[in-house]
């Protein structure tokens, strides 16, 4: 027998789905008691079915909300649902998928894909068969309604339906769909279209099968008088661009002059679907060859495609002016991650290495209007083309953008100011000739009246700091950190976001160069802590956090400290432990306090002790949590994340001085947890917080170092990149401290280093960490380490050729020599690679030198002036010319000659030692049978003064923080 509703069951129903469309709250939580209640019984779902399907003489809202309340129960409860309840609804949605109603049709395709989702494609094996011979009906609103049902399908199953689990049933559908790209109706075209796009990215076989019938019916609708089936084929095109580029590249031709087209179209979203195209074909290798020839043509589409449209204006307020007072409402306000740290060396050319995260806002310069649109995507793919063509852009763009900058109404002005910033990295060096005019001509737009001008022109003079820090301060630097500053106190919160960014990326530029300023710089900063709304004011803690990363220990004066402190600890008191604002202000005080160093002292102790805390109560809540999860919620960890990384910012900034506060905590304790914690994240900025406890008072780490180990082995796993980054560092760090003692700990990690130093596609920050652990345990433990260096020892050399001399180099140096010593053998057949990794070095201290020296003279002798002669001739000519710097111990006054030859007198070259100024020397190249020239200082006398000092690249382990 079919089911049949109790009448006044369903009058029940009727009333509660009535209720639930009341604006009264009371009563919406009511309903939302009655319904978790009648959950409870099995056949309440058909009743919400029977509403949907049946009864055509309620209203359409009323029969939806039922169909997505009975969705909302499949989502969350259809594993308990008695079988025949199950098939009940499954029938209903089939029998009724062409409902004369388009909403009541849409619900129950949302119906059928929830139940579809929830893994009943497999044991609803008649849905798929049903929905497609639905797709041949006569009557319209089947065909449609089937056919929305199978888009929804395509979309959230794609991966399954292109499987065996499922029999394939694509080789079916797909040609099915392709038959109704014809259709006389546009939405069903359209529907198809969707349909099949679902599989391109996935390049599932079946339409692979039938890529050229495809394209060729996708070709046929291109000028379709319908948007949505022009811009669902937009969408195909850009896919295929990404997938299957030697099926287009025949038409390319003509699918550009499309392309050129539809970016003008007058439906805004078919225009977006197709300036997707430009940054699509940007990333291919083809991209300089097909597109040269139609820049003419693409470059002023792009430019007039960055004007704010009407609606952009309205929704982003852009006649108001001052709105400093209006509070922010919360949904303005981004959630925010933080980004834990990430211990790295300094290296040459600074940058983000491959593997690390780098946070660029790029084009996104109208944050409150997150959503994608054609001003952002016509900018990002002008950025990428100028990244492209470089300088080639140029001529096709100088002469539009004169008459954009200078125009008299804002709206053209403004969107030139972005042409000009969304240029700035691909085309810079071509525009250096025309910056010293346009440079004064942007900081005269920060006055401009309107304030979108303002806060554009904040963005594009952010993308020139680089330029504008290369030139005489005077000349840029000061009058656009001058009204930078004023802007950060503009009357409009979006100016004043757009100045703190601005100023942040001119901070990490200009370095110790703000160090003059620095007085001014923060009287500004400090005064807008009164002034600025919640969101801004999370911008601002980003701004001096970075203002102390760039200048470092020039912060650290009285009078800097005295303006600085105050409002930031203000803000620390009034901040709840809850709070998630307190993120942004920890990681800024992390900055701040490796910046004060000792000037941070007085502050010390209650940051120390609210950190120690906020890591304990997360531990405890964590615990509760997995003890009880139907009773207490899951903490937020990044509370503990970020106390972690500000106590690694403490650690690394007082050095000794947090001796003290480590002996008066239970740190160690929680960091041994912490270090086990399940979330990578936390385990990340427990090791770097390990590794800064062991060089400021490794005292107190030294009684856990047998508990420690065995986790950091453990970490040492290349799947979680910065976790076993951070567990690399800390070991070589522990090893420096250990001494010999490291080794009954070396079988527990160093394997695993060997193999990670060995992998391929590793990031150069792991590969360099790694080398230097390795170094390191090598130099505490040769005898330990020595056995192994034929495994690790070439991918070592080449590591760490590329990093700036430092103690931490240093350190890695001294153990490979000790190493080598212990086993000459093991690096007899990369001895090349050796030699090119000593010749790396600038200035290596005079014990280090010498060590290099015996080795290579060492090797020299052992295989004889005939078989070395042989092996030198093959290093390149650079090496040829570094290698003698590096390992003659000192000019000999005594002969006037330098101590051997090793490449033969006539390439080599001598260093010249310097006494009185500390023991450090300078090479000169020279060839070794001629005396220096002078004016030079040797020992024992000399004229003038060649030096040159010690630190002139100077580097140190630091932690990159959020931004940097």
């Amino acid at each position: 027998m079919e089911w049949q509703p109790d009448e006044q069951g369903l009058q029940q129903v009727l009333q509660l789905l009535k209720d639930s469309q009341s604006p009264n709250t009371a009563t919406q939580r009511a309903v939302q008691q009655k319904l978790e209640q009648l959950n409870q019984y099995p056949d309440f779902n058909n009743y919400l079915i029977f509403v949907l399907t049946r009864l055509k003489t309620e209203d359409e809202p009323t029969r939806s909300l039922s169909g997505l309340i009975l969705k909302n129960n499949v989502k969350a409860h259809y594993q308990n649902f008695p079988p025949p309840v199950a098939d009940f609804i499954k029938q209903e949605c089939l029998n009724n998928i062409g409902d004369p109603s388009p909403l009541i049709r849409a619900t129950i395709g949302i119906l059928i894909t929830t139940i579809a989702s929830k893994g009943e494609l497999q044991t609803w094996p008649e849905l798929l068969p049903q929905l497609c011979n639905l797709l041949n009906s006569e009557d319209y609103n089947t065909c449609e309604g089937s056919f929305g049902a199978l888009q929804k399908i395509c979309e959230d199953s794609s991966e399954l339906l292109d499987s065996d689990a499922l029999n394939r049933p694509l080789n079916i559908m797909i040609p099915k769909f392709l038959q109704f790209f014809k259709h006389c109706s546009p939405k069903i075209r359209s529907h198809a279209i969707a349909c099949v796009n679902q599989f391109i990215i996935g390049r599932a076989q079946a339409l692979m099968d039938n890529i050229d019938t495809f394209i060729e019916s996708l070709f046929a609708l291109a000028a379709d008088e319908d948007s949505e089936v022009r811009k669902n084929v937009c969408r195909a095109l850009v896919m295929l661009l990404e997938v299957r580029i030697d099926r287009l590249i025949p038409h390319m031709h003509s699918i550009i002059q499309y392309m050129l087209q539809r970016t003008q179209d007058p439906d805004e979203n078919v225009a977006l679907e197709a300036c997707e195209f430009w940054l699509t074909l940007a990333e291919q290798p083809i991209c300089k060859e097909v597109l040269a020839g139609h820049l003419v043509q693409l470059i002023p589409i792009l430019v007039n495609g960055m004007k704010y449209s009407e609606i952009d204006i309205i929704l982003l307020k852009g006649d108001v002016e001052e709105d400093e007072a209006v509070p922010d409402s919360e949904q303005d306000i981004k959630p925010r991650f933080h980004k834990s740290r990430t211990v790295t060396l300094q290296h040459e050319g600074g940058g983000g290495e491959e593997g690390e995260d780098i946070d660029e806002d790029e084009d996104d310069d109208d944050d409150t209007l997150s959503d994608w649109n054609l001003r952002k995507c016509s900018a990002a793919a002008l950025d990428v083309l100028a990244n492209v063509f470089r300088d080639d852009l140029l001529p096709h763009l100088l002469p539009l953008l004169k008459g954009l900058l200078f125009h008299p109404d804002w709206v053209i002005k403004e969107s030139g100011i972005l042409v000009l910033g969304a240029i700035a990295e691909g085309c810079m060096q071509g525009m250096v000739p025309y910056l010293p005019e346009l440079i004064p001509h942007l900081i005269q737009c920060l006055c401009d009246k309107k304030a979108l001008v303002r806060s554009i022109a904040c963005w594009t003079l952010s993308r020139y700091a680089h330029w504008v820090v290369s030139q005489p301060p005077d000349s840029h630097l000061k009058p656009l950190m001058t009204e930078l500053l004023k802007r950060i106190l503009d009357g409009n919160k979006r100016v004043q976001e757009a100045a703190c960014s601005a100023f942040a990326t001119l901070e990490e530029e200009a370095c110790t160069e703000l160090v003059p300023y620095l007085s001014f710089i923060l009287d500004t900063l400090v005064f807008a802590f009164g002034k600025y709304q919640h969101k801004n004011l999370l911008i601002l803690y980003d701004a001096i956090g970075t203002l102390a990363d760039s200048v470092g220990h020039h912060l650290n004066q009285p009078e800097y400290i005295q303006k600085l402190m105050p409002p930031l600890i203000q803000k620390w008191n009034e901040l709840k432990d809850e709070d998630k604002d307190l993120f942004p202000l920890l990681e800024c005080l992390s900055s701040v306090a490796t910046a004060l160093q000792s000037g941070f002292l007085p502050y010390c102790e209650p940051v120390y002790q609210r950190c120690v805390t906020l890591v304990q109560k997360t531990l405890a809540q964590a615990m509760m949590y997995n003890q009880h999860p139907d009773q207490y919620e899951a903490p937020d960890k990044d509370f503990m994340i970020v106390a972690l990384d500000l106590l690694s910012g403490l650690a690394e900034g007082l050095g000794g001085h947090v001796d003290q506060l480590v002996a008066r905590s239970n740190i160690m304790t929680l960091l041994f947890q912490c270090m086990q914690d399940t979330m990578p994240e936390v385990r990340q900025s427990s090791f770097a917080l390990l590794g800064d406890l062991t060089k400021a008072c490794f005292p107190h780490v030294k009684p856990c170092i047998a508990e420690f180990m065995p986790i950091l082995g453990t970490n040492l796993n290349p799947e979680f990149i910065s976790v076993c980054n951070n567990a690399t560092w800390a070991i070589g760090e522990i090893s420096m401290q250990m001494g010999a003692e490291m080794q009954p700990y070396v079988g527990l990690v160093l394997s695993n280093l060997v193999e990670i130093i060995n992998r391929p596609n590793t990031p150069k920050t792991l590969l360099e960490n790694t080398a230097i652990t390795i170094g390191r345990l090598g130099y505490v433990c040769p005898q330990e380490v020595a056995p192994m260096l034929p495994q690790f020892i070439r991918p070592w050399c080449t590591s760490l050729r590329n990093i700036r001399d430092n103690e931490e180099k240093d350190s890695a140096f001294r153990g490979i020599c000790m190493m080598i010593g212990v086993n000459p053998g093991g690096v007899v057949q990369d001895f090349i690679f050796f030699c090119d990794a000593v010749a790396s070095w600038v200035s290596p201290k005079d014990d280090l030198r010498d060590m290099f020296y015996k080795i290579l003279h060492g090797f020299k002798d052992q295989v004889g002036e005939e078989n070395w002669q042989q092996f030198s001739e093959q290093f390149p000519p650079l090496l040829k010319e570094r290698l003698p710097h590096c390992c003659y111990p000192r000019w000999d006054t005594a002969s006037g000659v330098s101590m051997g030859g090793l490449l033969g007198n006539s390439s080599s070259s001598v260093l010249l030692h310097c006494p009185d100024r500390g023991g450090e020397g300078r090479h000169w190249p020279a060839p070794l049978d001629t005396p220096p020239p002078s004016p030079v200082c040797l020992e024992g006398g000399g004229g003038g003064d060649l030096w040159i000092d010690a630190d002139l690249n100077p580097t140190r382990s630091v932690k990159e923080r959020q931004g940097q």
